[in-house]
């Protein structure tokens, strides 16, 4: 202990102007936009490189539970085309609207975190694929998130398990629609709200993406209703639904880049105007 003492005294000059420059960096970073842009893309980029070790490890030891999820998914998946009328036909991509308005590019979960209130992924795409912010992410079963920022190669993505997160949604059957959010109780869950009193709902009805937005096409599989409360002061409906997605469990994702985006968005912008 005494040698620790001796070693801040004999350095305290040096340990001051360290801790005083530690200070200024930080004030000039929360101060201007550009350094803490800077400053965020450079943490991505490293984060990312040791997340993507971490999770190089991790996949390798956890080979036999992907090789049963690819099987699954090719089980679906040929079990799709054998009931197709005619064989010989292109199917179309349905649950994505199809490719002709949508472009796909696929990536892969380096990082997630789910217990928190404020969660987030890390991604191995960035800049450099086409990866912008505001992008959906999703997989073969439904919803991920929405891409927040981006470096070259990789990029923070917002959970559906954010409390800040906020994606229109509705019913399948009767497309009525709600707001989805996360209360920041249960990873399995997430919350329909604001759906009208006059919705016809039942336990089990489907929840998919509403399509209101630019961000994720219409009917996105989200998961199935699975309490439904209802506040007696207004006319709305919240609906506890079970995710299809186990979002502790991920891997392989799909980052959506619809080709009409920019157009809609520059269209909006002169109708705020």
């Amino acid at each position: 202990m005494q040698q620790i003492f001796n070693f801040i005294f004999k350095n305290s000059h040096r340990l001051l102007f360290l801790l005083l420059l530690a200070v200024s960096l930080t004030l000039t970073i929360q101060s201007h936009s550009y350094h803490r842009s800077k400053v965020i893309s450079s943490a991505n980029f490293l984060s990312g490189g040791v997340y993507e070790k971490i999770n190089s490890v991790s996949e390798y030891l956890n080979l036999k539970n992907q090789n049963n999820e690819l099987a699954i998914e090719n089980a679906r998946l040929k079990g799709l085309l054998f009931n197709l009328k005619d064989t010989t036909s292109i199917p179309k991509m349905d649950s994505i609207k199809g490719v002709s308005k949508i472009n796909i590019i696929v990536s892969k979960v380096i990082h997630n975190s789910y217990n928190v209130f404020e969660n987030y992924l890390t991604i191995n795409s960035g800049s450099a694929a086409g990866v912008q912010p505001d992008m959906g992410v999703v997989n073969s079963a439904g919803i991920i998130g929405i891409v927040d920022k981006t470096s070259k190669n990789y990029a923070t993505v917002i959970s559906i398990l954010n409390v800040k997160s906020q994606i229109n949604a509705k019913i399948k059957k009767s497309n009525h629609f709600g707001s989805l959010v996360w209360n920041g109780k249960s990873t399995g869950f997430v919350q329909l709200i604001d759906v009208p009193r006059l919705a016809s709902v039942r336990k089990g009805d489907t929840i998919v993406t509403g399509g209101q937005s630019v961000i994720f096409p219409e009917n996105i599989g989200i998961g199935t209703i699975d309490k439904i409360y209802t506040d007696d002061k207004t006319n709305y409906y919240t609906l506890n639904v079970k995710l299809f997605n186990d979002m502790t469990n991920l891997g392989h994702v799909y980052i959506i880049k619809s080709k009409d985006r920019e157009e809609i968005l520059n269209l909006q912008k002169k109708e705020n105007e």
